[in-house]
């Protein structure tokens, strides 16, 4: 079991290693913007296999935390593009 963890957790981390080229080389934003977006799930999916190797649920709080940071920056990032601002403000009042 514990092979098929390790495994596992390579795989992951080559698939992060990947990635990184669509986030660096990416032909356009939006592109670059999933890519991170796949890099977020993917570490949240290696602290996850950190977690039950070392069987602690510790790490339970940060994959929450990396979770909601993640949602976060890609909604930000998707509204940017989408509008060029984040944070709309009525400038007649």
């Amino acid at each position: 079991m514990m092979t098929f963890i390790w495994v596992s957790l390579i795989l992951v981390v080559l698939s992060m290693v990947g990635i990184m080229y669509r986030v660096f080389r990416g032909p356009s934003i939006p592109d670059r913007l999933i890519a991170l977006d796949g890099i977020g799930v993917m570490l949240i999916s290696a602290i996850a296999l950190l977690s039950i190797l070392f069987e602690t649920t510790f790490f339970i709080d940060v994959i929450l935390l990396i979770a909601v940071m993640s949602f976060i920056g890609t909604v930000s990032f998707s509204k940017f593009i989408e509008r060029g601002e984040i944070i709309e403000r009525d400038r007649n009042r």
